[in-house]
């Protein structure tokens, strides 16, 4: 029920050298394309973390049945099946052959229905407001232009954009300095960039977009979370902070529904 096929860049095309920049390599591994789950959602806190973001999507786009949906950077189709069980016709987008390949066989296993493409976020090769709603997760913070990918998603999309993000106010800014130092160093890692909530507010204006929404997940580091590896302490952690007013200041990551601005 899952069709894999690939797709030449459109809209903008991609230009060299970005196959060779490290968010392209790394996920050209079929041994990190397997493991990629595990690796990012697999224990309490993965589980929690992916639970509560899916949750929080299928708010901003109710009514999710019947909508059209493009994911873009759609890795093993995590997002993607989730929507579509949920009744929406997704299309899945990602430079990964080897990511494609688990996420259709996931789809398969579950008998969903997900059009999974290949293609870049930086020239996506579908016609202006081909989609209801496009989802991006996990991408702005590693692509190389993140401003062109985010002109795109705006581009196809006929109403709203979901897209996440590590805040600069937030205990992500510190992981994120130590991996740029690190990947400098020639360490085997992925360095992301953080951004803060006026430079995503003015690169959605340009584009014709406002923010209608936010969701913010965490204050403390996700990492320590994943050392506790209790869900029900990080639950009720979080939620005193959240009522202290602590996590509309600092959670991190930032998921944003943007919509366009009224004309």
């Amino acid at each position: 029920m899952t069709r894999l096929r690939a797709a030449r860049y459109g809209g903008q095309a991609p230009t060299e050298p970005r196959p060779n920049h490290y968010s392209y390599a790394v996920y050209a591994d079929p041994a990190m394309a397997e493991a990629f789950d595990t690796l990012r959602f697999s224990g309490p806190i993965g589980r929690l973390i992916a639970g509560t973001q899916e949750q929080a999507i299928a708010s901003f786009l109710e009514p999710v049945a019947g909508k059209t949906i493009l994911d873009v950077g759609t890795g093993t189709g995590r997002a993607a099946l989730a929507l579509a069980a949920r009744g929406a016709h997704v299309t899945g987008v990602d430079a990964s052959a080897e990511m494609l390949a688990v996420a259709g066989r996931r789809a398969a296993d579950a008998k969903l229905a997900v059009t999974f493409l290949r293609g870049d976020a930086h020239g996506l090769e579908f016609p202006d407001r081909a989609f209801d709603a496009v989802i991006c997760l996990r991408v702005l913070m590693h692509t190389p232009d993140w401003r062109r990918s985010l002109a795109e998603l705006c581009r196809v999309a006929r109403d709203c954009v979901v897209f996440d993000y590590p805040a600069l106010r937030s205990a992500a800014v510190l992981q994120a300095g130590a991996r740029r130092a690190a990947h400098a160093l020639g360490a085997r890692t992925e360095p992301y960039r953080v951004f803060s909530d006026r430079t995503v507010s003015s690169a959605l204006r340009a584009n014709g977009f406002c923010i209608a929404d936010v969701h913010r997940q965490f204050v403390l580091p996700i990492a320590l979370h994943k050392q506790l590896n209790s869900a029900p302490l990080t639950v009720r952690v979080e939620g005193a902070l959240a009522r202290a007013g602590l996590t509309r200041l600092f959670g991190s990551p930032v998921t944003v529904v943007a919509k366009r601005c009224a004309s």
